[in-house]
């Protein structure tokens, strides 16, 4: 057990004068044999953040020498607490390129590499995967592991597959042929997210609401360095590998008044609260300190400052109260911020006016508040509309698509914080299941659960036999067969491609091909292609390539080692704006399946047959 192993070392610290030495400690609890294995194993570590810190830090203990990393964050200062391998210094620095320093402070001797990468990224193809004896998973969101998992299997390569939210926490090895994949049951969306990505990067209006409960907390609440959410011109992370800074960014550093120099709460005090001026600094200063950090946008889209707020406001007003003139927002809430329609989605314009409203009602509000400010309250509605609007702008800046008040309030309510525990726990038994994977022993490896309370046994741990793998799982099956219930006579391509395909299915690059050979999807392989896709096959309806009920679709993605699937098409009149499409795990044409989410070519080609090949696609869809 490594918990025993670290402890023998830990207890013999101080009579081992040497690395050698301590690695005999090791030796005394895991043995010559098995050590040997754990120092010729060649180990992946994706993800460097609460949980791979720890994992980092196990494996070098426990003996494995040959280890990569792969991680795209920085540090951001509110990993600090519980990310333990990155110091203050280290802030706006490389999470993977940082911790191989650390972990070598542990055992100078170790061959770790360090990547700064998306996992994403075509060098880590399927080839790069069968490189490893085995690959640990310490990932954060759904569409990577899916990723990892699909990759390994391709590869043929053990995964240790691991995640914590809150107190609780999970950890299964995945085998080819001998365990259940990732995928092979349904798994709901993470419900909480790195604070640098809610900080710097937000991907999913998920992390748009969390940073407005983060703001609003800070702001009116009991204030704490850790909930600022504010940039900073002068962190690392504001200058890129080049040391450039986007056009402004200098501005903004010499303004001594800024956020820079100051938390976002005490610069409110100092602006007295000011609605309109938060209204700018938060979606326009602060919004041009984050593109000043170039290596943020290296391999993202890069935000929009709010511009034009005034006329915003203007317009909104007219929007929401129809020329009602009652705005000043001194006493009580407004009728803009207490009637807000709760299903609908809010233009832009309604949204901004929206905050300042609020803002200025909860600065009312802060003038009799205790010491310890305002308590974020989903069922009050100054609060809920202050984060709803601050949600939906900062959500409307990262091209993140706008929601309503109701979908805002039901995010709001189901966050769960980080635990350094759990994590430190979690990645404990990660290297026990390590340890009999390396031994051969895949009979003896468990799924184990870590629980907030006792279970039987008087544990929090409950371990379990590995399921074997689902026979209707579209990934790992003999057979992979998936079924799209769509409504056929409105869907497009574009929402096969983008919606089914990418976002729900996980998949990087599909090509899709009907039963009868024609060709609904390709992969472009230049601008020019892909502008035929985006302008001319995306509008297409899939009924204009004869796809009715029952018609079938192989689907390959070679970004996923080469990953083959079946797509069955189900015509679905239930269909709505909100749920467009569901899909199902099945075989073949076995409807009493499980449904497991709602949906809200060949590079050896000369030039000549490229050419023949762009012609023959821009005739098939004009």
């Amino acid at each position: 057990c490594v918990c025993v192993c670290v402890l023998k070392m830990s207890e013999r610290d101080n009579v081992c004068e040497s690395v050698s030495e301590r690695w005999n400690c090791t030796a005394d609890v895991l043995g010559d044999t098995l050590l040997e294995k754990i120092n010729n194993t060649k180990l992946l570590v994706v993800g460097a953040g609460g949980i791979g810190c720890e994992l980092l830090k196990n494996v070098a203990l426990v003996g494995f020498k040959h280890i990569e990393v792969i991680d795209l964050d920085t540090i951001d200062a509110t990993n600090l607490n519980r990310q333990f391998l990155f110091q203050k210094e280290h802030v706006g620095m490389s999470k993977a390129k940082v911790a191989k320093e650390s972990v070598l402070k542990y055992n100078p001797k170790l061959n770790i590499v360090a990547h700064h990468d998306n996992i994403f990224n075509e060098k880590f193809d399927l080839r790069y995967f069968e490189s490893f004896h085995l690959v640990m998973n310490a990932l954060d969101n759904l569409k990577a592991r899916n990723h990892v998992n699909r990759m390994c299997l391709a590869a043929g390569v053990p995964l240790i597959e691991s995640g914590s939210s809150g107190y609780l926490g999970q950890v299964s090895v995945i085998k080819k042929g001998v365990s259940e994949c990732y995928e092979c049951n349904p798994k709901p969306p993470p419900k909480q997210y790195p604070a640098c990505t809610i900080r710097n990067t937000p991907s999913t209006v998920v992390h748009c609401v969390v940073w407005a409960k983060f703001l609003f907390r800070h702001i009116y609440g009991d204030a704490d360095a850790e909930n600022d959410v504010a940039p900073k011109a002068d962190d690392p992370e504001a200058v890129g590998d080049e040391k450039t800074t986007a056009d402004g960014a200098d501005d903004i550093a010499k303004d001594k008044d800024d956020v820079e120099y100051l938390s976002t709460r005490h610069w409110v005090e100092a602006h007295d609260y000011n609605a309109h001026d938060l209204l700018v600094k938060l979606f326009q200063t602060d919004v041009r300190t984050l593109l000043s950090m170039n290596n943020l946008w290296t391999l993202r889209e890069k935000p929009r400052a709010l511009d034009g707020i005034d006329t915003l406001l203007k317009k909104g007003e007219l929007q929401l109260c129809g020329g009602d003139n009652n705005t000043s927002g001194t006493t009580g809430t407004t009728k803009a911020s207490s009637n807000l329609p709760s299903q609908r989605v809010l233009s832009l314009e309604e949204i901004v006016f929206t905050f300042l409203q609020s803002a200025k009602v909860l600065r009312e509000r802060m003038k009799s508040a205790d010491e310890f400010g305002l308590v974020f309250d989903k069922d009050d509605s100054d609060t809920m509309n202050f984060v709803y609007s601050a949600a939906n702008i900062r959500a409307f800046i990262f091209h993140i698509k706008n929601k309503s008040l109701f979908d805002i309030k039901s995010i709001a309510g189901n966050i769960i914080p980080a635990i350094a525990t759990t994590n430190a726990v979690v990645a404990g038994l990660i290297i026990n299941e390590a340890l009999k994977v390396i031994s051969g022993k895949f009979d003896t490896c468990k799924e184990v659960y870590v629980s907030r309370s006792v279970m039987g046994g008087n544990s929090i741990l409950s371990a379990h036999q590995l399921h074997t793998p689902n026979p209707k799982c579209y990934v790992c099956s003999s057979r992979p067969t998936c079924t799209i219930h769509i409504d056929l006579t409105k869907a497009t391509v574009q929402t096969l491609a983008e919606d089914v395909l990418k976002k729900s299915l996980s998949l990087l690059e599909p090509h899709v091909v009907l039963a009868t050979g024609k060709e609904i999807l390709y992969v472009p392989e230049d601008e020019e292609e892909k502008e035929i896709l985006e302008s001319k096959v995306y509008p297409r309806l899939l009924s204009t390539f004869d796809v009715i009920d029952g018609s079938k679709a192989s689907v390959t993605d070679d970004r996923q080692g080469s990953l083959k699937l079946v797509l069955l098409f189900r015509q679905w009149n239930e269909s709505t704006d909100d749920t467009p499409f569901k899909v199902s795990m099945t075989e073949d044409d076995d409807h009493n399946d499980k449904r497991i989410e709602n949906g809200k070519r060949s590079s050896d080609e000369d030039e000549n047959s490229n050419n023949d090949r762009k012609k023959s696609k821009e005739d098939n869809v004009m």
